[in-house]
């Protein structure tokens, strides 16, 4: 069981009204112990979110920051049962054949093919054994799209903007979960809509046009159980170029 930590309210400087950095060794305030307590959750209740939280929720990633403040998203919310099932049936169908095409998971399953070769030069990061190993656990029923969320936010990117608009919906989705978890919903990203994004069924469904395009979605629900204390992670290395002009490594 992780340790819950005590949460400090940041203090103000009255005459500049401005937060005043903690000293070090300080607790946490109310940020970063959100950030710290969420959570990916993937066991729903069968409660729907009320409307109000979910555009609360939605509202505060719309204050998102975007590269020249493009504001590139669209936000879709589906809390339609049979529309979320029907998404997933089709999601099931599509990992059923690119399990069947691609599998290189098993032996003598495709794994030497051109094709497969070909595609983990040209798709490194969707031929990951992990996003692809998930895609064969979707066809097989063993893992659900969107874990029986009641609410599902699809975010979609207006491609035309500035920068790298898929970044923007990454930050916009952020606001989201962090958003969300505080107010006391839990959230997955879940990427697999993306392989129906360019289904022309949805597109229609969804009332997706040019120029926007499914770049991913949350699951949103009341969590089974309560997570308790802050979610631990691998320390990494920090490469610290510091004011003197010295290179360190810290964790």
């Amino acid at each position: 069981m992780n340790k819950i930590v005590e949460v400090a309210l940041p203090d103000m400087d009255e005459e500049m009204g401005l937060i005043v950095p903690p000293e070090p060794g300080a607790a946490f305030n109310e940020v970063e112990d959100t950030i710290y307590r969420r959570r990916s959750i993937r066991y729903y209740k069968k409660k729907q979110v009320p409307e109000y939280l979910v555009r609360r929720i939605i509202e505060a990633g719309r204050f998102a920051p975007s590269a020249g403040n493009a504001q590139p998203w669209k936000f879709i919310v589906v809390q339609d049962a049979s529309v979320i099932d029907e998404m997933t049936a089709d999601i099931v169908e599509e990992s059923k054949k690119i399990k069947k095409l691609l599998d290189y998971t098993q032996p003598g399953k495709g794994g030497r093919s051109w094709l497969v070769r070909w595609l983990q030069k040209k798709m490194p990061n969707n031929m990951h054994p992990i996003p692809f190993g998930a895609v064969t656990l979707i066809a097989d029923g063993k893992l659900g799209a969107w874990h029986g969320a009641p609410t599902v936010i699809l975010l979609a990117a207006d491609m035309r903007a500035p920068g790298r608009p898929p970044l923007d919906i990454g930050i916009a989705g952020q606001n989201i979960v962090l958003t969300a978890n505080s107010l006391g919903l839990g959230t997955c990203w879940m990427s697999f809509i993306t392989l129906i994004a360019k289904k022309k069924k949805w597109l229609k469904k969804l009332s997706i046009q040019y120029p926007y395009e499914l770049i991913t979605s949350i699951a949103v629900g009341y969590s089974h159980g309560t997570p308790d204390g802050h979610v631990e992670r691998e320390t990494q290395a920090i490469d610290w170029l510091a004011e003197d002009g010295s290179f360190k490594v810290v964790y």
